[in-house]
């Protein structure tokens, strides 16, 4: 039991917030990398669900080293960082470039974890990859981190441009 919750029911919830936290994450990504610096409900909401995911993935049984784990590990300070750069800076100056990197990030290690499930639960991406080291999963994980740099780059540019 976890929080009161079967094994089952606790990574059903850490799934939950771990979607909320992508899907929010891609929306305030995109809104900042075209100049609308800050979507304020969904910036806190992406932090929020982002660190509630990392949270929740310290709560389960820990029996080894796990990448997973080392995941949760880098997560926590990037986390921190986005949380100062919105919070305690308000975006301002220097703070909004910070925010710019940290978010991508932190969105970043999210998603990397997603499709890393995605390629051990659903069946279809399993059969393609069973042991994680074949083409189809290193293609999906290539093509997220591709995608992470272009838009992390993208709202940086466009956070030094706006804090100036």
């Amino acid at each position: 039991m976890i929080l009161g919750l079967d094994i089952a029911q606790f990574t059903a919830l850490h799934v939950a917030i771990s979607l909320v936290a992508i899907a929010t994450g891609i929306v305030v990504m995109l809104a900042f990398a075209s100049g609308r610096v800050r979507v304020r409900f969904l910036t806190g909401l992406f932090l929020v669900t982002t660190a509630a995911t990392t949270i929740t993935g310290f709560l389960f049984p820990i029996r080894a080293i796990t990448p997973a784990l080392i995941t949760g590990i880098v997560s926590t300070p990037v986390l921190a960082v986005a949380f100062i750069a919105v919070y305690r800076y308000r975006l301002k100056g220097r703070a909004r470039a910070i925010y710019a990197v940290s978010a991508s990030l932190a969105l970043y290690l999210n998603l990397l974890a997603f499709v890393t499930q995605a390629f051990l639960k659903v069946p279809s991406l399993h059969a393609l990859a069973p042991q994680g080291t074949e083409t189809p999963f290193l293609a999906a994980q290539l093509a997220t981190l591709a995608a992470m740099i272009a838009l992390g780059i993208r709202t940086f540019s466009v956070a030094r441009r706006t804090a100036a």
